[in-house]
């Protein structure tokens, strides 16, 4: 979601990146998703920038330099600068073209592609390859790793912080009205039914903010077509506008028509979507596993932990994708300046791919792409659960518009809304999603 609004500024820099592209030639990598990693020469210090909404990863990596990474931290001494997370792609920009990235930085999504300014220049360590290296790559999670690649087309990008998305439901309304985790499309749509007739909204939703909507229309969709549905349509190998897409816009326009989500879902934001389930009042909602925070907040959660579970989105019938493939997102990308990636830097990161996991888990709640190289105590179970169950999933899928340009993107937003309200057909709103995106390619 940070890379959407990054790639949004790309068109007004205005620099076109000229004074970037030339630094290919002294990068010291191989260009492409990603140099070489360890194949740079050592900074001074460890310099890493991170965004200002984001103090939870200075915090940690500080704890790391003080404790588990303290040697790491004496033979490069770790430092921090900050940038608002709006102005990283112009700022990141800029100081490329100086040759003064940081060693360790924020950076936008559209950048560290392989086609990307920052790629095609080959100033993008390749993280996956440095790990290796150093034998600490197997302290990154299959799915972190299968996430990372599909959005940034390479492993360039540490995964601080690692969300999956599926339903929470409500435990006790589910047990008090004979409704068992829905296994298919159909089941889903039979327990809705139920809930509803019982006088509970089946489903809450942040309809203002439309990606909620698309998104479940997005998993029917990779329920339906396979994992690779929205790559297809990147590639032009498909169209939105064939059935088995247009199939997951009516699927959400039914439902949505059914009154599933319950009055007024079209101008819901997202505290009062999630207060709505978290006080009993909707059965289920979807959402990412960043709802954890009010989850695990006394104040907020009125049903408590015991009482919420989660489900992945269930499986359409004759579809080719599977119920085990969850939609991940591994936070704003976190890259390695290719030309400053030398052995003190490649110490650094495998000291903290071998002890992120654990450090922020433990002391901020946070989940990461990283495994958890022992005890974390005090945590809540609902948390618990959730990381054990990323440490199990092997492949991961996009959320719906993650292979958008920024305007068919933010079109697809928009429409839900006239979809969901029955002023947009199924195949009108896949035709101009598809234009925008024929016309914006």
């Amino acid at each position: 979601m940070d890379s959407r609004s990054n790639r949004r500024r790309l068109a007004t820099l205005g620099l076109a990146l000229a004074a970037v592209v030339p630094l290919a030639a002294c990068a010291g990598g191989t260009g492409g998703s990603g140099s070489e990693g360890g194949s740079g020469a050592d900074p001074e210090t460890f310099t890493v920038m991170t965004a200002n909404e984001n103090p939870v990863l200075e915090e940690q990596l500080t704890a790391l330099a003080e404790g588990a990474c303290t040697a790491e931290n004496e033979a490069l001494p770790l430092e921090h600068q900050k940038v608002a997370q709006a102005d990283t792609v112009q700022k990141i920009t800029l100081l490329a073209s100086q040759d003064a990235l940081p060693t360790h930085s924020i950076a936008g999504t559209a950048l560290i592609r392989p086609d990307g300014d920052l790629g095609k220049a080959g100033l993008v360590g390749d993280l996956k390859a440095a790990l290796e290296e150093a034998g600490t790559w197997d302290n990154v999670l299959p799915a972190a790793e299968s996430t990372v690649e599909q959005v940034y087309g390479g492993f360039v990008s540490m995964p601080y912080q690692y969300n999956i998305e599926g339903i929470f439901y409500n435990k006790q309304i589910f047990a008090d009205n004979g409704v068992e985790e829905p296994q298919t499309w159909d089941d889903l749509l039979t327990a809705s039914a139920t809930l509803q007739d019982a006088g509970v909204i089946p489903m809450t939703e942040a309809g203002a903010n439309g990606w909620p909507l698309t998104r479940i229309m997005g998993l029917y969709i990779y329920r339906n077509a396979g994992p690779e549905a929205m790559t297809a349509i990147q590639d032009g190998s498909a169209k939105l506008t064939d059935p088995e897409y247009v199939a997951g816009a009516q699927a959400l326009a039914d439902y949505a028509d059914a009154g599933y989500f319950g009055e007024g879902f079209t101008t819901r934001d997202g505290d009062t979507s999630s207060n709505m389930f978290l006080t009993g009042k909707a059965a289920m909602t979807y959402d990412g596993t960043w709802l954890l925070s009010a989850i695990n907040d006394p104040e907020r959660n009125e049903i408590g932990g015991e009482n919420v579970g989660f489900m992945p989105f269930p499986a359409v019938e004759g579809g080719e994708g599977s119920i085990d493939q969850y939609p991940a997102n591994a936070g704003a990308p976190m890259i390695v300046n290719a030309k400053q990636f030398g052995p003190k830097v490649q110490d650094w990161i495998s000291c903290i791919a071998e002890n992120y996991g654990q450090q922020a888990l433990q002391d901020a709640g946070v989940i990461s792409g990283f495994k958890v190289n022992g005890e974390v105590t005090d945590l809540s179970e609902n948390t618990a659960e959730i990381q054990e169950r990323i440490e199990t999933i092997d492949e991961t899928v996009l959320w719906f518009e993650a292979l958008f340009d920024p305007k068919s993107n933010s079109l697809a937003s928009t429409n839900a809304t006239l979809l969901t309200t029955g002023q947009m057909t199924a195949e009108d709103y896949m035709k101009e999603l598809q234009a925008s995106i024929d016309a914006n390619s």
